[in-house]
């Protein structure tokens, strides 16, 4: 971040740079204040909307993230989770998580990655927001009054400024930078992916089984159909990806019991990285960043873009308190605090916890398995952080 030494007049209060779910949800919500606040807001965004309409990668929304996004959009296709059952592999404990006991419709969801930007776009194309795609934004300049960014466009190279920039455009963790700043940890293990069908389906139940590898959940598509996330050493997801389907299948049915019956077919195998990479602030004095920009989280909890979601929508709170200035974005970034710091920890806590197998943490993680079921208000209390995160 350079600073300029001859600032402009900004072309708009606020930038958004980045149009995946979490960026287009805070434009649609910033639009949405700008009615009373009269924003000028710019989504800007390198790829075109039908690259990402067509992501077919499933993605989990807890309930507290539809209730933010029941006030944009929501994708018709999205398949509740009603239950959720979390055991280890080889070792006593388990322990079911029920919507009935939390007094909700569904504790989260499964909607195609594809399907939530289509519905969040269709939101955001019906406000005043100045969308520029197939454009990026680069070499960001800090001055007194705002911020400078390099676009390179359609139109070729051009200047915008805005009083206030969001960087919403993460990516994956093998995609982004050490730049410093950020708690970062590869923790070995890559993630393999795609849609499995299985013999004997159990309607809305998510299933979260930890092996020695890493964990393994099966998340409801509706039918019998489920999105399969695998975590295993890189060597050994090389292997995977190499077999062909009834062989890999018949591994994942050893890896994860008999309980659908037979996993008969998979689709859409692919396969990556994980790792932790979280920054210490989510500001520098005109600048913020949300989504995956912010922190790039082991799916083991299925918390990465609820966390985001909840950054973007106090955000917006905090911007409409305090206007498009430094002082809203400190505030911003205090409030955060708490939330961040809790869900982060226990992500990476339970993404290194559950993949050491010596003998005591194993009696230790069955125990702990065992311990949600039999005392009602600690299951409830991580329930409720995994719908609705920590609260201030």
């Amino acid at each position: 971040m350079t600073t300029d030494s001859s600032p402009a007049t900004p072309d708009h209060d606020i930038a958004i740079v980045g149009a995946g779910p979490v960026g287009l949800a805070l434009a649609g919500w910033l639009a949405r204040r700008s009615a009373t606040r009269h924003w000028s807001i710019a989504l800007i965004d390198a790829r075109e909307p039908a690259a990402s309409a067509n992501d077919p990668r499933a993605i989990a929304v807890s309930h507290g993230s539809r209730v933010l996004l029941d006030t944009l959009a929501w994708p018709a296709d999205a398949t509740p989770i009603e239950h959720i059952h979390v055991s280890q592999r080889g070792h006593f404990g388990r322990t079911l998580i029920d919507r009935d006991e939390h007094d909700v419709a569904a504790l989260g969801y499964v909607v195609r990655y594809g399907s939530i930007v289509q519905a969040l776009a269709g939101a955001v194309r019906g406000t005043r927001v100045d969308w520029l795609t197939s454009t990026s934004a680069r070499a960001p300049r800090q001055d007194a009054d705002g911020v400078t960014l390099t676009l390179d466009g359609p139109q070729g190279e051009r200047t915008l400024r805005a009083r206030i920039v969001v960087n919403a455009e993460g990516g994956l963790f093998h995609e982004q930078r050490d730049d410093g700043g950020k708690h970062r940890r590869d923790y070995g293990q890559t993630a393999l992916v795609g849609t499995v069908t299985v013999s004997a389906p159990r309607p809305n139940v998510a299933w979260e089984r930890f092996t020695h590898e890493g964990p393994l959940a099966l998340l409801p598509l509706g039918g019998a159909d489920y999105a399969l996330v695998w975590c295993c050493e890189p060597g050994e997801a090389a292997r995977r990806a190499a077999l062909p389907d009834d062989a890999f299948l018949h591994e994942l049915g050893t890896a994860f019991g008999e309980r659908m019956g037979r996993f008969v077919a998979i689709a859409g195998r692919a396969s990556f990285p994980l790792g932790l990479n979280a920054a210490q602030t989510l500001v520098d004095r005109r600048t913020a960043i949300v989504g995956n920009a912010a922190q790039t989280l082991h799916p083991v909890a299925g918390q990465g873009l609820n966390l985001g979601l909840r950054d973007a929508h106090t955000l917006v709170d905090t911007l409409s308190a305090h206007g498009a200035e430094p002082a809203a974005l400190a505030a911003f970034n205090a409030r955060r605090a708490l939330d961040r710091r809790f869900t982060i920890g226990a992500t990476d806590t339970l993404a290194r916890l559950f993949t050491i197998e010596a003998g005591p943490l194993t009696l230790l993680r069955g125990a702990a398995l065992t311990a949600l079921e039999l005392v009602p208000p600690l299951k409830a209390a991580i329930a409720r952080q995994m719908m609705f995160g920590q609260r201030r």
